[in-house]
């Protein structure tokens, strides 16, 4: 008894499965260095696809966002955030979500952490922030490497907006922050469905695969006008309401209302995560 009692008097849940451990075992999988590869590759491909395509001007008489593309390294960087909003960036924030449990599964090694030992609550909050992390660098890299070629290629200058205007480069930087972390907020949805997911599966292909085809039906329903106002009540209904931020005037209207969803749906689906977690009979 006495033994048991000098082994306990020096554990520390809290020191369980430290961040630093779980994210450099995360950031050496390949599937993280791949992903972050794909997302680096695109502003360069994009690249190549105006190049080819010659002037993506506005066609009768209408001006896209999509059109001024090549005005600035900070249109590109908008457009670059605008063509993988709605499915892209969706991935990489229900791979390491997803992955990161069921992955521990399929292993049999999530039994091991347990007996380490690892409170299971210490080891999903752990894994959360991690991939929250890693899926939030995944959406600052892209406009960052996009906004980089972007000037390489077409300048450094103000923000043309499809509209009329410009936004100078500071304040064009600024909202452009303000549109990458709506972005994150926005998916915050994906990542609670794929976490939650990853803890009733011991196959990760199952948990990312059902997040993203959850993510894409949401999308299919909001494209569905005969829902009317229900549409408001999902996430990808706005998705892309970070274009307000990218403005003369920005409206926050749109944003605040779509967070508010995303962040209600996240919380649910996190803690159904750690209830299931915590009543789950481990044995892989």
């Amino acid at each position: 008894m006495s033994t048991l009692t000098e082994v306990a008097s020096g554990y520390q849940a809290g020191r369980t499965l430290p961040l630093r451990v779980e994210l450099l075992r995360q950031l050496k999988r390949r599937r993280t260095l791949v992903m972050g590869a794909v997302l680096a590759v695109l502003p360069f491909v994009l690249l190549v696809a105006f190049a080819v395509g010659g002037d993506p001007g506005g066609r009768n008489d209408r001006v896209t966002l999509m059109d001024t593309a090549t005005a600035s390294g900070a249109n590109f960087a908008a457009v670059n955030l605008f063509v993988s909003a709605g499915f892209l960036l969706v991935i990489p924030v229900a791979l390491f979500c997803g992955d990161t449990v069921a992955s521990e599964a399929s292993w049999s090694s999530l039994r091991y952490l347990l007996a380490a030992p690892v409170p299971r609550a210490r080891l999903l909050w752990s894994k959360l922030v991690v991939a929250l992390g890693l899926s939030l660098a995944a959406m600052v890299l892209l406009p960052l490497v996009a906004l980089a070629a972007g000037t390489a290629a077409y300048g450094w200058g103000p923000l043309r907006i499809p509209t009329g205007g410009a936004l100078d480069t500071g304040t064009a930087a600024q909202r452009l922050l303000v549109a990458v972390a709506y972005l994150f907020v926005s998916q915050l949805v994906t990542a609670g469905l794929a976490f939650w997911l990853s803890t009733l599966t011991d196959a990760p292909l199952g948990a990312v695969g059902g997040a993203v085809g959850l993510t894409i039906v949401g999308n299919v329903l909001d494209a569905v006008t005969a829902l009317g106002h229900w549409r408001d009540f999902l996430p990808a209904h706005w998705q892309f309401a970070w274009a307000d931020a990218v403005q003369p005037t920005p409206e926050w209207s749109g944003m605040i209302q779509g967070a508010a969803v995303s962040v209600t749906y996240a919380l649910v689906l996190f803690a159904l995560a750690f209830r299931t977690f915590s009543r789950k009979d481990v044995v892989s």
